[in-house]
């Protein structure tokens, strides 16, 4: 089978979550025989060298990239207020994409032209006219659920209402895509019974992200140290840097009045300034660091306190695939049914954050025990060959279908 992945920013290098969500699928849609190429916008935001296709794209039968300046402009935000469409989606449609995607497909066939979220539904028009393949939306989250949550949580009235204005449009445009799929990919189960809710009736298949475990080595001597605290995720994301604002605001002061040797390491590209320049006992600031996982590994609990976002987190499971203790919000562990204290710790409150880490005071004898059984979850639940084969399975049978 062959398949052209489209995705709305470079998918490399692999640390944030959807680089990792895209590349481990391609990579084993690959071992299962398929013939996948990438077509990626290299926008002005995640920009990449491409001069040389990393090792670790090597599976793909061909990289293409198009620059695309996607950055926020404070006209254009301004005159969006007048027009009826999605200023989140207008940011992504670039005429030079849409040619090298019409170039691509007018030379090439393919079976299955797979869309990584929602921001390529603007192509979808172009590849019905220039291909016969089936258009597949691979729905990393419900996209207007993160910004209605955004403005759910800002106080500011101003903010606020422009918040929930941005992600009314978004909600109708997400929800007028709905009939443009041949096939709807959701990250969870959960994603997809609020996109059948919301009326998507065609054919679906939960595709969460994937891992192979084999390539996470836990290193378990983290637990015979004192406990410590690290966050990693892009911090240019507007749901990290809104949780970790309030964890600090929240939750950091009270934990470090109890356990003054407790320290909290916090690592991510894209660091804003606010973050750089933060001045609290026992706070480490590290950028964006070489290697995630060695980064993981130096600290027994990771700290994930999202307050807004959908789909799931990849850091979450490659903190667990690693061994180590997450504490995260019941948002944060969204897609993910592990169970508090048995794989990790659940907290929603500043209060169930302080009693979370004093349990790992108490109980260190079992954090150990918990961050294996943590890794024996992932591998169980989350090992991206079966993924890949249930989603190929499915894309069979839109073949099949197609022929009779």
């Amino acid at each position: 089978m062959k398949i052209l992945q489209l995705c709305k920013k470079f998918p490399y290098p692999l640390r944030d979550g959807e680089s990792i969500a895209v590349v481990t699928l391609s990579r084993s849609l690959h071992r299962l025989g398929c013939k996948v190429t990438l077509l990626a916008m290299n926008t002005a935001k995640h920009y990449s060298d491409i001069t040389h296709i990393p090792d670790e794209l090597s599976h793909y039968e061909q990289v293409l990239a198009v620059e695309v300046d996607n950055r926020v402009k404070p006209l254009g935000a301004f005159l969006n207020l007048f027009s009826r469409e999605s200023y989140h989606i207008a940011r992504f449609v670039s005429p030079a994409f849409r040619r090298e995607l019409s170039r691509l497909l007018s030379s090439q066939e393919f079976d299955i032209i797979q869309l990584e979220t929602l921001y390529l539904a603007p192509y979808i028009p172009v590849v019905r006219q220039y291909s016969g393949g089936r258009a597949a939306m691979r729905a990393h989250n419900i996209e207007h659920e993160i910004w209605q949550r955004i403005a759910g949580n800002t106080g500011l009235l101003p903010k606020r209402w422009y918040l929930k204005y941005l992600a009314g449009k978004l909600r109708r445009y997400e929800l007028e895509q709905f009939n443009a799929y041949d096939i709807l990919a959701p990250i969870t189960q959960r994603d997809l019974s609020l996109f059948r809710s919301l009326g998507y009736n065609r054919p679906a298949v939960v595709t969460p992200i994937g891992l192979d475990s084999q390539q996470y080595v836990p290193d378990y001597s983290s637990y015979r140290r004192p406990v410590s605290l690290s966050f990693i995720g892009s911090l240019d994301w507007m749901p990290n840097q809104e949780g970790l604002k309030w964890f600090l605001d929240e939750v950091w002061s009270k934990a470090h009045d109890i356990f003054p040797g407790l320290e909290l390491h916090i690592a991510g590209r894209n660091t804003p300034s606010w973050i750089g320049q933060l001045r609290l006992p026992n706070v480490y600031v590290h950028g964006e660091v070489p290697d995630a996982g060695a980064f993981i590994n130096q600290h027994s609990l990771m700290v994930v306190p999202l307050l807004s976002g959908s789909g799931m987190r990849a850091k979450i499971l490659e903190g667990m695939a690693l061994g180590k203790v997450v504490l995260a919000t019941s948002i944060g562990l969204e897609g993910i049914g592990a169970s508090d204290k048995r794989e990790v710790l659940v907290a929603d409150t500043p209060g169930q954050f302080i009693s979370s880490i004093t349990y790992c005071y108490e109980q260190a004898d079992v954090l150990e025990q918990m961050g294996k059984a943590a890794r024996s979850f992932v591998a169980r639940h989350y090992d991206s060959l079966q993924i890949a084969r249930r989603l190929l399975d499915a894309y069979t049978g839109l073949a099949v279908e197609a022929c009779s």
